[in-house]
Order: structure tokens, then sequence, then C-alpha cells
């Protein structure tokens, strides 16, 4: 590295002419400048400089050297303003890392600000099973709940609320829809899980009355998947708790039903996770800024976690 600084330096004497202009540039004194070219003769055996008092001139072989060194000051400078560039506009690959169930959300959270930026590449990894961000060469992951220990950083998006949802034809046969927890027992459950066996326990709380309910199930079907939950949801296959930001349009248009909205069942924390908390690149940096204005817009969402 100290052969690339001296080089550097040796640059600037010939740009400069003068060992003293170089030292104004190079923010040294004179001395240290003249220091740097004698060891760099040293180190190479050869003169660089013919040396007056009146001016410098360059030897054959210090005219060949001075044509590389000045390459590698350009080749620096270039990668100095493809750095900076990087800060100020987003640009390259994003690889972003994302489970399956935010397929619906892909396109009108990240569609339009793609599009602003032709110089952005996007890459969308879909998967429900964790990932290391580091080893999957990943900028930035859109996490769901609760997070493990690990030296990610971790930063709020938003919060979901969770409901409990049913399709209609599910409770065709009842005579008026659950005002209790109790209310569901014999309904069958699905759920969002990756346990063995698969477990519901959940703690639901009454805000008014104070009074709190211990559900515990086993889910007929459980999915590592969230949408494949609510897919046998809406096809009235059983109950499940989802999050409100998914399920806005299907409560709308009648495939869903929310049960029990007085009732407590929690929120879903929603993260963007990058490997390091400094430096963020402008892609990086804007995509989670994106992300987050498109999860405060989202029905179902609570403003801060």
């Amino acid at each position: 590295m100290e052969d690339f600084r001296r080089m550097a330096i040796f640059a600037a004497v010939v740009q400069g002419g003068s060992m003293s202009a170089a030292a104004r540039q190079l923010d040294m004194t004179p001395s240290a400048v003249s220091q740097h070219i004698r060891q760099l003769e040293k180190d190479a055996g050869i003169s660089l400089l013919h040396r007056s008092t009146r001016q410098l001139s360059l030897t054959d072989a210090g005219q060949r050297f001075y044509t590389q060194c000045a390459a590698m000051c350009e080749a620096a400078d270039r990668a100095s303003a493809e750095l900076a560039a990087e800060r100020q506009q987003p640009s390259g690959e994003l690889r972003l890392s994302a489970p399956a169930g935010f397929t619906q959300h892909a396109v009108p959270a990240l569609g339009q600000w793609l599009s602003q930026h032709p110089a952005l590449r996007l890459r969308l990894l879909m998967d429900d099973a964790p990932i290391d961000l580091i080893q999957a060469r990943v900028d930035l992951a859109l996490r769901f709940g609760h997070l493990p220990d690990s030296s990610w950083v971790a930063r709020p998006l938003g919060r979901s609320t969770t409901v409990l949802c049913a399709a209609p034809q599910l409770l065709a046969q009842r005579s008026h829809l659950p005002q209790h927890p109790r209310d569901l027992d014999g309904l069958p459950w699905l759920d969002m899980s990756r346990s063995e066996p698969p477990q519901i326990n959940a703690l639901w709380q009454h805000p008014h009355s104070g009074e709190s309910f211990q559900l515990q199930a086993a889910p007929q079907m459980s999915s590592n998947h969230r949408a494949a939950v609510q897919q046998f949801c809406e096809a009235g296959l059983g109950l499940a708790l989802l999050s409100a930001h998914d399920v806005t349009a299907s409560l709308r248009e009648g495939r869903l039903l929310r049960l029990l909205p007085q009732w407590d069942m929690g929120q879903l924390d929603i993260w963007a996770v990058t490997a390091q908390r400094d430096a963020l690149s402008a892609k990086v940096r804007q995509a989670i800024e994106v992300l987050r204005q498109y999860f405060a817009r989202l029905e179902g969402m609570q403003q801060s976690l």
C-alpha cells in the first residue's frame, strides 16, 4: 500500500511540475514529498527525475513509470466517483430477500420506484426459509414477526394487526357468528407454522373487560407459506390467524369474514434487515424508505412499533 501511495505522490510531482506544488496539493511538506520520491528511486534502483535548481524533468524510465502511475490514479479516481454515485443514486443490482407471502405486495411496493431508476436492477429472492445474508449476497431482507438474536441490523417498517378469519361458507350452518373464543370449539384450524408437530398457542386479550383467553389447537392444515394458509382459509377449510395487511381485499370483497374483532390477538412486526448498519448504498437506503412508506399506507397497519 505504501508503494501505491508513493506512486500517487510521484504522479502529483510530475503533474504539478515541482515538489512544492505536489506538497501543496497533497497537504504535505516539500521535504516529505522529496523523501517519498527518493525512496521510490532507491527501491527501483534507478533515477526517475532529473533535478536542477529551477526545474524537474523526467528520465526515460521516469516517463514510462509516470504513464503507469497516472493510469493508476485515474482508475482510483473513477472507482471513488462510482462509489460516490452509488451513495447518491440507486444503481446496479439490488438483491432483496422476502417471504413468499410478499409476492402480492412486490409490484405495488417497488414497481414505481424501480421504473424511476433505469440503472437499477432488482433481484427478488422469495423464500420462507431463513437465508444467510452474506452467503447469499443479499443487500436487504424483509423479515416478519419475532427476530432471533443475530449480528444483522433490523430496522422497523411497520406492525400489522393479527386478525382471526374464516370464509362465509365455513360458518354457513351456524345461526350467528362467534361472540366469544369458546364459540370456536369444533371448527378446524389452519396455521402458518414451522414447528413439529404443528401447534397453535396464542394468548388473546379483551381490552375492555380485561379478560384473557389462552388458545391451544392442533391445526388440520399447516404450512410454512403464509399465502397457502390464506388460500385454504378462503376455500372454507378452517379458521386462520392472518395479518390484516394481507387480507384487506379479501375482507372487503367478502371472501373472508373477520371474527371476534373486539379481541386483541397480537401483531406482526415487519423488519428491514441488513448485514451492516452504516455505509448503506443509495439503492438500499431508498428501498428501505420506499417499503416503509408502502406499509404505512396499507389498511390494518399500525403506524409505529
